[in-house]
């Protein structure tokens, strides 16, 4: 018989792509996890891990085991969901994650909704970035998150996540006030090809936006400044420095010295929901994602 939590071991070596970040997030030593795989390899007679350079990889037997691990796991979750039902009314605790900007514009006014309306309900928010969003649904940490599509996110067809549309957020250009584009009601990206630019750091799922915008539009940005928070792009900006894709959520500093100027072809993110496998029938998770997609369809104007 097959034992799960060696299974779920080898799920994070999967996840994480080492055994020492698997580890680590699993709060073992890297030895340990290893004599886990070890030993769930005996007991199915099969290999899991092979060598590829100084690592190691999953063999195909392992890739096969996964897919019904996987679909242990989702059958696991609904098991408790149906255990745990009572009247369908959201109770007990619900966890939620987002990026900043999903945090104070989109997650934050959920919670107060729903505070309001199910006080059997509690509703626990956590900041992070999208690659750790997945890692916390992985690790049965958070039930719901807000995240951006990006290419480096999970394929839509990873069975451990389901990933939802929720709404698509443009970009504007923000140039200083007094800029030869701050009268236009809307422009073509390219018209600011020869500007300065100040684009998020390399790392930054919006980083890719800006970019593939700008390649859209048929030139290389010439970047000259790099910021993580979008306030401080737009002060950036209010100092002439240069100009800047910001997306319309983004709240930024009032009275900044800054015009957003719309752009021809919308350039825009994607923002998805995105819970474990399943886990959207969870009558909290429910609710939570009703009330953010009326909350979504009224954040951007």
């Amino acid at each position: 018989m097959i034992d799960l939590r060696r299974l779920h071991v080898l799920r994070a070596v999967a996840h994480y792509g080492t055994v020492t970040a698997a580890a680590r997030a699993l709060h073992f030593t890297p030895s340990a996890a290893s004599q886990q795989i070890r030993q769930l390899a005996r007991d199915l007679g099969v290999d899991l891990l092979e060598p590829k350079g100084r690592g190691v990889r999953l063999t195909p037997a392992a890739e096969s085991l996964l897919a019904h691990a996987d679909a242990i796991q989702a059958r696991w979750e609904q098991a408790e969901l149906d255990l745990r039902a009572d009247d369908g009314d959201p109770a007990g605790v619900l966890r939620v994650t987002g990026f900043p900007v999903a945090v104070s514009v989109l997650l934050a006014p959920v919670a107060a909704r729903l505070g309001k309306q199910h006080p059997r309900l509690s509703v626990r928010i956590t900041e992070v970035g999208v690659p750790e969003c997945f890692d916390l649904l992985f690790e049965g940490e958070t039930d719901l998150a807000v995240i951006e599509a990006t290419p480096r996110n999970p394929p839509r067809g990873d069975t451990r996540f389901d990933q939802r549309p929720l709404m698509d957020d443009p970009f504007d250009l923000v140039v200083p006030e007094g800029h030869v584009l701050a009268g236009r009601t809307r422009i073509d990206l390219s018209e600011a090809a020869r500007e300065p630019w100040i684009a998020p750091v390399p790392d930054s799922p919006c980083r890719l936006h800006v970019m593939s915008a700008c390649g859209a539009a048929g030139f290389a940005p010439d970047v000259v400044h790099h910021a993580l928070d979008w306030n401080v792009t737009a002060h950036l900006v209010a100092h002439g420095l240069g100009v800047a894709l910001i997306p319309r959520l983004a709240q930024l500093t009032p009275h900044l010295p800054i015009t957003r100027v719309r752009c021809t072809g919308n350039p825009h993110r994607k923002l998805l929901t995105c819970t474990r496998g399943g886990g959207h029938t969870r009558p909290a998770v429910e609710t939570a994602l009703r009330e953010l997609r009326g909350v979504a369809s009224r954040a951007v104007t």
